[in-house]
């Protein structure tokens, strides 16, 4: 809505023009009318719209054409002032002023005019058997107004209905000759109307509409208002109301109703509260609300985004068969003005056996929308009407910008729930096959895939010690050189080489080398195609001796070249070393001989185990028994006990250290 309206009045000399404004201002007539009124201001608090609103008067006597054309170029509405009495100035309308002001407007955007008939005390008849085929003739015309300056009679309705005909045009609307809503509003409407079905059945039930009423307006509707709203449909449409329901040709029925009786303000009201400018477009500040975001910092949904994605699913998925079928999809998506998803959509996230975007998938594309682009995810949700449906201020509610990366680093621990791995390999190692095969596509699968459907990532949810966290995977071009920083930016790094290509190691180790050498940035080496023949790789070292001398984990092996789906132990080793990249000691070696492990097969010892089981049903009879609990002799065992298992185990762990 405009922040100020300013209102032009124009006409012949001697029309009442300046009369007009002098009574408006003074609540009576003046006994003296200058020639021109200065440019008043109406603060907007005596408005009946709440707007600052300008009335500037125009003086033929007293101005120049050029200030005539600067004046209508910054009006919002022109009120075209003639004198019933006067048959001259009645004719000027057309002849002369509307012509004068379409040639100074842009055809795309017209001022609104309105024809204002002063001088009604001076006749007993009305002008508007002359005016109407005017109105009809011009569609710029949004209303007529008869009024008298001397006797106050309508002066207050002309600048109310200026107001109105800038705030609630109703041109963007209605098409007068056709007697229909334009093609846009029905847009517009419809959007509305499916946002507002909140169970997606095509009617909106008794709950649905008071939601509706109380979103737009602040209030419900009492029952036998409902009823009443509805019983007028019924009586001008056969299927307007169904199962008691209003449906979307008697929602569009009653906005028609409305303008028809010249409450314009009843469906830009509604407009405006979903969204829309004065062009029935949403506005920038709708669908792209700040989001503060400081670097290092990363954008998640938050529980209650999740929830509301969550009843979109539900209300789409009409065989509850918990995947959306390209026709769901396609429903989905209506409130949208172009397809947001490409075929793409479903190479990147879950599907089921048919293809189709799982429930699972589906939150997993809007998490990565999310992460990537934080700006289109709130254009979507807008879309969907989050903030209208959980009544936020705006969608950017439902987003959370994550801690700082550097602060998790300091205390070790995260609140993050999407972690990204980016995958680096040469040409033809393997990293396509590695993200599909996260998806549950083995090479058999993959191969389906057309090239122009292929995507870069692929996301899905892994489990972290009980916890769901998404790993995020992106594929990154194999150009060494021109690695940028968002090739770099991740929480884990993925080398992937093919063991059946002797070229391809040297690329991961370059790039290592390179990138990750002194970085904080985990990285995990892939062996891909473990199912073909290993060859010796041409390369200074050989893949396990350069994880060893650069203290990485062996590689791992790594293949989708099966009947099943492949495993997802190794994402879930990837989510780890991203949720705790501080924890250092990792295996070593790939025969289960260094520290690590053979410190991991002691504790694993069934000896190991039996003696502390030992313990602590010790320790359980003697809580039980209260008389053993105030014996000194057995806190005196006890401590010996575990001073002598202490100090043999640290001797151990020194003895296989000094070994190694």
């Amino acid at each position: 809505m405009r922040k100020d309206v300013r209102i032009l009045l124009v006409g012949e000399p001697k029309v009442g023009k300046t009369s007009l404004i002098m009574s408006l201002v003074s609540e009576e007539f003046p006994d003296e009318v200058p020639r021109r009124a200065e440019e008043i201001t109406i603060p907007a608090d005596v408005t009946p719209e709440r707007v600052p609103t300008h009335i500037v008067d125009y003086s033929e006597a007293e101005q120049s054409d050029e200030q005539l054309y600067q004046e209508i170029s910054k009006a919002n509405v022109i009120c075209i002032v003639y004198s019933v009495n006067n048959k001259k100035s009645i004719e000027k309308v057309t002849s002369h002023w509307i012509p004068l002001i379409n040639d100074r407007t842009d055809k795309d955007s017209r001022v609104p005019l309105i024809l204002v008939g002063n001088k009604s005390d001076l006749v007993e008849h009305s002008s508007m058997e002359t005016i109407l085929p005017i109105m009809n003739q011009y569609q710029d015309i949004e209303t007529c107004v008869e009024c008298s300056a001397k006797n106050l009679k309508n002066i207050s309705e002309l600048f109310y209905y200026a107001q109105k005909a800038v705030l609630h045009p109703t041109g963007p609307l209605y098409c007068p000759e056709e007697k229909e809503l334009k093609p846009s509003c029905i847009k517009s409407l419809t959007r509305i109307f499916k946002v507002s079905d909140l169970d997606n059945d095509g009617i909106l039930n008794d709950n649905e509409l008071n939601f509706f009423q109380r979103t737009c307006f602040n209030t419900p509707l009492a029952p036998q208002a409902l009823e009443d709203v509805k019983n007028v449909v019924r009586r001008n449409m056969t299927d307007g109301v169904t199962d008691n329901g209003l449906s979307l040709k008697g929602f569009l029925f009653l906005h028609t109703l409305f303008i028809q009786r010249g409450r314009h303000e009843t469906t830009w009201t509604v407009l405006r509260r979903f969204g829309y400018d004065d062009d029935l477009e949403l506005t920038q500040e709708y669908l792209f609300p700040m989001v503060k975001i400081t670097p290092d910092c990363t954008t998640e949904l938050n529980h209650n985004a999740y929830l509301f994605l969550q009843s979109v699913f539900d209300k789409h998925d009409k065989d509850r068969d918990c995947a959306l079928s390209p026709e769901e999809v396609k429903d989905l998506f209506k409130v949208f003005p172009y397809m947001p998803w490409g075929p793409d959509v479903n190479h990147t996230v879950g599907t089921n056996e048919q293809g189709w975007i799982t429930y699972q998938g589906y939150l997993s594309q809007w998490t990565l929308t999310t992460y990537l682009d934080v700006q289109r995810s709130l254009e979507y949700l807008g879309y969907l009407g989050y903030s209208i449906i959980y009544e936020q201020e705006s969608q950017a509610a439902a987003i959370t910008v994550t801690r700082n990366k550097r602060i998790d680093l300091q205390k070790k621990q995260t609140q993050r729930s999407v972690f990204r791995c980016n995958v680096l390999g040469d040409r033809g190692s393997g990293k396509s096959g590695f993200l599909q095969a996260f998806l549950g596509k083995n090479l058999e699968g993959q191969r389906r895939i057309r090239e122009d459907h292929k995507s870069l990532y692929a996301i899905s949810t892994t489990y972290v010690y009980g916890q769901e966290k998404y790993l995020l995977l992106h594929e990154v071009m194999p150009d060494f050189d021109f690695l940028s920083e968002a090739d770099l930016a991740c929480d884990v790094v993925c080398l992937v080489y093919d063991i059946n290509n002797p070229r391809s190691f040297e690329y991961c180790a370059k790039v290592y080398k390179q990138y990750f050498i002194d970085s904080k940035t985990p990285c995990m080496v892939i062996a891909a195609k473990s199912d073909l023949h290993e060859v010796g790789q041409h390369y200074s070292l050989l893949p396990h001796e350069f994880c060893r001398k650069h203290k990485l984990h062996p590689p791992q092996p790594f293949t989708c070249s099966m009947t099943d789906a492949p495993s997802k132990d190794i994402y879930t080793r990837l989510t780890t070393m991203a949720m705790y990249p501080h924890a250092r000691l990792r295996c070593m070696c790939a025969s289960n001989r260094c520290t690590y492990c053979l410190c991991q097969n002691l504790l694993k010892l069934e000896l190991l185990r039996s003696i502390k089981a030992q313990l602590r049903r010790v320790m359980f009879n003697r809580h039980m028994a209260q008389a053993d609990l105030k014996n000194s002799t057995f806190w005196l065992r006890a401590s010996v006990g575990a001073t002598v298992f202490a100090v043999l185990g640290f001797a151990m762990y020194r003895a296989l250290l000094k070994q190694r």
